[in-house]
């Protein structure tokens, strides 16, 4: 295995790590960096577990080389919070919607609707549907989940 030094830039902070540049984003998220949001679902970019926000767009980390995003803007779950330490609309929302069950598939559902409400303001039920189409969840949550992401829409565009 050969091993590089990268730096790459998440949650609006860079970070130098040395490693084998095939490496998958999210293998350096959670064994380097720490980070706990992204988890390890399918490792086939089928089920939304390890969603990123890559450039503000989500984006399946399981099987994205870390040599790939270089230079490009990585956001977790945890750099939704914001500096002051305040939730963001969404995962406020998910909270007092209480959409999450077992929270395995939290952190692509989050990432995925902060994406679609950065990119459509106020979507409506079959846009959030298509959103969401790449985060796999089986606890039965979905109704929750629609309206955590119409109360976040609601809040960030009063």
């Amino acid at each position: 295995m050969k091993k590089a030094t990268l730096t790459i830039e998440v949650n609006r902070q860079r970070h130098t790590v040395e490693v084998d540049p095939a490496t998958p984003l999210l293998y350096v998220l959670r064994n380097n960096l720490r980070l706990n949001g992204p988890k390890y679902g399918c490792g086939l970019e089928q089920c939304g577990a390890c969603m990123v926000l890559l450039n503000g767009k989500a984006m399946p980390s399981c099987l994205v080389p870390v040599e790939t995003v270089r230079d490009k803007s990585i956001v977790t779950l945890e750099g939704l919070t914001r500096p002051d330490g305040k939730l963001s609309p969404v995962q406020r929302a998910f909270v007092e919607q209480q959409a999450a069950q077992c929270g395995y598939c939290l952190n692509g559902m989050v990432i995925s609707a902060t994406a679609l409400l950065a990119e459509n303001k106020q979507p409506d039920e079959t846009a959030i549907r298509q959103g969401m189409q790449r985060v796999l969840c089986r606890c039965g949550t979905q109704s929750r989940v629609l309206r955590a992401i119409r109360q976040a829409a609601n809040e960030s565009n009063p």
